[in-house]
């Protein structure tokens, strides 16, 4: 009987790409991470035109307090598509941002403490909002700067809310929402503590970050629905990031 020896690296071509990627970052098989290298931590926040067009966002003490009933809270949760062009306060949209990533403390030598749990605190995410239906801001794209809490625009064209309904194959539930939220994820943040299994990271904190997103929303009598499916090379261009260092990992739409 022949005996057929079969190589690793063919074996490995047999694999999916999800078998190989998660063999690729067990413990076993990771280099040295940024960190055990003695690399310099990441910045908690990507650099920003300081001469941006800012919006400012009443700061989270000032937000009104929230009765609920946690148990009937989190039975009720559910995935809302259809809305009806419903207006959104400041007040809230700075809620649902304080809620999703806000900052309670910033801690320079380890990093920052936010409203969601992130593995090693390393919450490495970006947050940008597609606005279209909230009092006083223009409709448009914005990023959320946590650290201060406040937005500056991005891209207020009169093609955008098109180009990222388009980006996330034609869903048309974006151009309806009060605002859709898009995290994006600086990959550098997490893999700096914990190599490339930080990849592996990044899509669990996105799950944190969304669950927050339905909650607040549904205190807010308003819906919410995840969206994990894009065209990622055209979604990270329409933001205006590299898809390497930087990438789209996440959206979600709120209305009501």
């Amino acid at each position: 009987m022949e005996t057929i020896i079969v190589s690793k690296d063919q074996s490995n071509m047999e694999k999916s790409v999800g078998t190989q990627f998660m063999q690729a970052t067990t413990y076993e098989n990771l280099n040295p991470s940024g960190q055990k290298q003695g690399l310099p931590m990441p910045a908690f926040e990507l650099p920003y035109q300081t001469n941006a067009k800012m919006v400012k966002l009443p700061e989270p003490d000032m937000l009104a307090e929230k009765e609920v009933n946690f148990l009937e809270l989190i039975e009720l949760r559910t995935s809302v598509r259809q809305y009806h062009n419903t207006m959104l306060t400041l007040h809230d949209l700075s809620y649902l941002l304080w809620c999703s990533q806000g900052v309670k403390m910033a801690m320079p030598e380890t990093g920052t403490l936010r409203n969601v749990p992130s593995a090693g605190a390393r919450h490495a995410f970006e947050t940008y909002v597609l606005i279209n239906h909230v009092e006083g801001i223009p409709a448009g794209l914005y990023r959320f700067l946590a650290l201060e809490h406040v937005l500056i625009e991005v891209n207020i064209s009169d093609t955008i809310a098109q180009e990222i309904t388009q980006a996330f194959l034609n869903q048309k539930m974006i151009l309806s929402s009060s605002v859709t939220f898009i995290w994006t994820a600086v990959a550098e943040r997490m893999t700096w503590r914990y190599g490339d299994r930080g990849y592996r990271y990044l899509h669990l904190d996105a799950g944190h970050v969304c669950q927050n997103i339905y909650l607040a929303a549904n205190t807010l009598n308003f819906g919410a629905c995840a969206i994990a499916a894009f065209n990622d090379e055209e979604l990270n261009k329409v933001l205006g990031v590299d898809g390497e260092k930087q990438f789209a990992i996440y959206g979600a739409c709120i209305g009501k």
